[in-house]
């Protein structure tokens, strides 16, 4: 193993290399958040694919497809559709709004009544995404150096929240631009074909299994049913996704870029599927389907090749890891604290507050260089990666973890989300309401049913979608200064008000 050993080493500190050369250029708030919102097409779709395709993805599509065959590709199949959903719908007008979270999104369509709740929300759902993917580390570290479950989060942990805090989004950028190179090449053009080989070709693999591993629905309808609702629309509105919308250069640059993205996740579903169903081939009797990865790679791959392919398991993990660290941050700095910090301000100086307000005028969009604006949202870099290693340390159950970051996300916010989007007359009362119903119902649910239970979502959702629309019905419309704000950054002017005004 001592050359995959080096492989990996080289692999880990070519990754921070990048990390340092990307602090150079984080010199704004928006080059730290939003990598300056300048990325083209082949750098923002290789980004796109890199964050959403991670270690679940990687290690447990697989999984998937070693239990329960070709349709075991469902689960990143969904990702897939919701990523191109978002992209040929909705990513053209998010990226016109030219800001920073969703909630300041929400912020501008209902008049700044429901940022700090949904703040909350999805500050909570990067959080548990961010453990769960660092979690993962566990198992690759594991496979590599057979360290301890521990000193495998707080090491894989480290290294991302090193390069995240150094740049931001510029760093996570170029780094998962490299793990985008390394997945593609190492799972798609190596795994693949090698397992299909070992496993006797199509053929032998079609007559040594049942024939439910090859039907399209063998996984269960109902379980396809559940991971588009829960995957394909938590696409549609997750901080981390979003947050990558924001790079986009233009428009256009989101559209294809993410359309590009979202078809490449297509074929990763199907390879990572094709990959397990070769793994039940050859060793029927695995303890865990999550193991069949590892095995497969450590059993079938020649030196150095083996390293690669290790390599491009931890690529997967460490960019949805440090997605999700930026956005759980930005979430915790720009609708958290920069929110509580002016309600405490204004409070202390009233007279002061509103005098400000009245001599300067409606507020602009932020100014992007601020040294000290870098410098805050790196110190909350910092503390999340921190307190996200430390969670994951004491955390368990990934499963468990990620199904209820994802049922808060999409119970809680898909409606007031789509609605704002959407439908015109949903004000912001409405969207409060739905918040409310919506994530009160999936705790409520998760509690009594299991957190497993398909049936907290859609029922949540259900609760969300009745109390959005009869509240917004029963309450006076979103007043028409706010809309034609609204109106004006969907056509792109970016000198509309900035939502941050509203706080």
């Amino acid at each position: 193993m001592a050359v995959d050993y080096a492989v990996i080493v080289l692999y880990l500190a070519g990754v921070l290399a990048v990390g340092w050369w990307g602090m150079r250029r984080a010199k704004s708030k928006s080059d730290f958040l939003v990598a300056g919102r300048r990325l083209g097409p082949a750098m923002y779709s290789g980004t796109m694919a890199a964050i959403v395709l991670g270690g679940a993805s990687t290690i447990g599509g697989v999984g998937l497809g070693y239990q329960y065959g070709l349709s075991g590709a469902w689960m990143v199949f969904a990702i897939g559709l919701g990523l191109l959903a978002l992209s040929v719908f909705f990513s053209a007008r998010i990226a016109r709004l030219k800001v920073y979270t969703v909630s300041e999104m929400l912020d501008l369509r209902y008049g700044g009544a429901a940022g700090l709740i949904s703040g909350v929300v999805m500050w909570a759902y990067t959080l548990m995404l961010a453990v769960t993917s660092t979690i993962a580390y566990a198992t690759i570290f594991d496979v590599l150096f057979g360290l301890d479950r521990t000193v495998s989060i707080v090491l894989g942990g480290a290294i991302v929240v090193a390069y995240s805090t150094l740049g931001g989004m510029w760093s996570i950028t170029l780094t998962d631009m490299v793990q985008f190179v390394v997945k593609t090449i190492g799972v798609l053009l190596l795994l693949l074909p090698i397992a299909v080989i070992k496993a006797g070709g199509f053929g032998a693999m079609a007559d040594r299994l049942p024939h439910d591993y090859f039907a399209p629905l063998g996984i269960g309808g109902q379980t396809v049913f559940t991971y588009v609702l829960i995957y394909s629309f938590g696409m549609l509105i997750g901080q981390d996704i979003w947050q990558r919308v924001f790079t986009a250069r233009s428009d256009r640059v989101a559209r294809l870029g993410g359309t590009a993205a979202g078809t490449y996740c297509l074929v990763y579903a199907l390879a990572g599927a094709v990959i397990g169903t070769a793994a039940k081939v050859l060793y029927p009797h695995l303890g865990s389907p999550d193991d069949a990865f590892a095995t497969i790679v450590k059993d079938t791959l020649p030196v150095g090749v083996r390293g690669l392919v290790l390599a491009a398991a931890l690529s997967a993990v460490m960019s949805t890891s440090s997605g999700a660290l930026i956005a759980c941050a930005t979430v915790a700095h720009q609708d958290i604290w920069s929110r509580l910090k002016g309600a405490a301000r204004a409070r202390r100086h009233p007279a002061a507050e509103a005098a400000s307000g009245a001599a300067c005028g409606p507020q602009r969009a932020e100014p992007d260089a601020a040294p000290d604006e870098v410098r805050g949202n790196r110190l909350f870099t910092l503390l999340m990666g921190l307190a996200v290693i430390v969670i994951a340390s004491a955390l368990n159950n990934v499963v468990e973890a990620l199904t209820l970051a994802y049922n808060l996300l999409v119970g809680g916010l898909l409606v007031p989300i789509l609605g704002g989007l959407l439908w015109k007359r949903g004000t912001a009362a409405g969207a409060l309401a739905s918040v409310a119903a919506g994530g009160l119902t999936v705790i409520g649910l998760m509690a009594s049913l299991g957190v497993l239970a398909n049936e907290p979502i859609y029922y949540g959702l259900l609760a969300s979608l009745v109390a959005y629309v009869a509240v917004s019905l029963a309450t006076r419309p979103t007043d028409q200064a706010v809309l034609t704000v609204w109106r004006e950054r969907l056509a792109g002017r970016e000198d509309a008000p900035s939502p941050l005004s509203r706080v």
